[in-house]
């Protein structure tokens, strides 16, 4: 390798490296890396570390790589090599400019989204290693500002977005009058103890998206769900702590989410269509906390929505007449299995599904997941240039006919919308909620 990749881009500054990478000498670095690899990190990184080759089989999986014409600096074990093992290699001792470097490759370069995993003939896991990077610019204090920032919000409020106490159940009342234009009956349930579903959404959503929760009591009611909503903290299933490498904060976001559904005695809780939320309560977050699964069981949208389809709970009318295509969410397909029941939803709900090529767990990253789009607009275009890729994806099914991408997952909508609108794809992007919604048989009360 020649010089890093990073270095040949124009960079925007990032006042949460610049400031933090200026109170580090190499005597600190050197301490934090040797405490958190000595520390942190066992034999799994031991044996990843051991095993790796070097062969670049992984490259072919990345959609940076792919989209920057196979340059080796993007490749998995290229920034895997230009980070952690430079600092192995070195016992920790590296410069702040080298940190400044490794906190950009780490954060805006990578998606963590287990690709790569699948085309390593170890099936060493790059993702964990490039968390093991962001645990390290974390103890170091140079984690980008804006991810940062969200971060320290949902410390604060116990949600994303900074959405305060008493706005929260006002917006759930609003949503709840609104819906009641169209069922008068219906009614968005706080704080019912024993309920059969305790109802999470992400911090976005009561700010920029009610009407998502808004399709969501209306689907919920017309299935004849027992559920609730809590009134207090503990109602966003978020987690950007789990891609800055605040473990802490990770494991005290995900404990109040679950003394939340716990003190509602709830049997389940379901999930909007959120990808990275969904890793973070299934996969991360109780891990830490030290549950091997969830103490409550996790269901995620796409797999509710199969259930309440395949059971009969809800009805649809008319098919949805436009045809679509389905994007797979890299933390609900690849790292939930749920492949075929969101093309069982898909084709309930749609005349025509146009398969994306290649799919199901194989299928290409968004570029928004893993923290990334939440890096700020600093890093947009280090996004959507590093996902050309996808665009040709897009427009491969485009050409097979698709006018509609579905995207059950909040950054994946995010993210494939910079795409679709950069690169001219010309598809318009749902989530299956939208499509259900539209096409549900409702009361006939409601149709008069």
């Amino acid at each position: 390798m020649t010089e890093p990749a990073q270095q040949s881009e124009t960079k925007a500054q990032d006042k949460g490296i610049e400031v933090g990478i200026s109170k580090l000498d190499v005597e600190r670095i050197e301490k934090v890396v040797t405490g958190v690899l000595k520390g942190e990190t066992g034999a799994r990184l031991k044996a990843y570390v051991e095993t790796c080759i070097h062969c670049g089989l992984c490259s072919e999986a990345c959609h940076y790589y792919l989209s920057h014409d196979k340059d080796p600096h993007y490749s998995p074990v290229g920034k895997v090599k230009q980070t952690l093992w430079e600092m192995i290699r070195k016992k920790g001792r590296v410069s702040p400019e080298f940190i400044k470097t490794a906190a950009v490759i780490a954060h805006t370069e990578c998606n963590m989204c287990k690709r790569c995993a699948q085309y390593c003939p170890f099936g060493i896991d790059i993702a964990y290693i490039i968390s093991v990077v962001r645990r390290i610019i974390h103890r170091l204090g140079a984690t980008p500002l804006y991810i940062q920032d969200t971060a320290h919000s949902h410390s604060v409020t116990m949600n994303q977005m900074w959405v305060k106490a008493d706005e929260w159940p006002d917006t759930l009342q609003w949503q709840e009058e609104e819906a009641q234009a169209e069922i008068p009956t219906l009614r968005i349930p706080l704080e019912k103890e024993g309920a059969e579903v305790m109802y999470s959404v992400i911090g976005p959503e009561p700010k920029f998206q009610a009407q998502l929760i808004y399709q969501a009591a209306i689907i919920m009611d017309v299935a004849g769900v027992n559920w609730t909503m809590p009134a207090t903290i503990g109602w966003d299933n978020s987690d950007m702590a789990m891609y800055t490498g605040d473990n802490e904060l990770m494991g005290r976001i995900k404990r109040t989410h679950f003394e939340t559904a716990a003190r509602l005695k709830v049997k389940k809780i379901v999930m909007g269509e959120c990808g990275h939320a969904f890793r973070s309560v299934y996969d991360m977050g109780n891990r830490w906390l030290g549950w091997k699964m969830p103490p409550i069981r996790i269901v995620h949208a796409i797999e509710f929505y199969y259930d309440l389809l395949k059971e009969g709970r809800i009805k649809i009318v008319k098919k949805f007449d436009q045809p679509v295509t389905l994007h797979d969410p890299c933390n609900v397909v690849r790292g939930g299995g749920l492949g075929e029941k969101s093309r069982y939803v898909a084709n309930a709900i749609c005349e025509k599904v146009i398969e994306m090529v290649p799919n199901y767990e194989h299928n290409y990253c968004c570029c928004a997941g893993g923290g990334v789009i939440n890096c700020g607009p600093p890093y947009k275009m280090t996004r959507v240039n590093g996902n050309r890729v996808k665009a040709e994806q897009l427009f491969s099914a485009k050409t097979k006919g698709a006018k509609v991408l579905i995207a059950p997952c909040h950054n994946c909508h995010s993210g494939l919308h910079d795409i679709v609108h950069h690169y001219g794809v010309g598809l318009d992007i749902k989530f299956f909620a939208d499509i259900i919604y539209a096409c549900m048989e409702k009361p006939e009360a409601t149709e008069a």
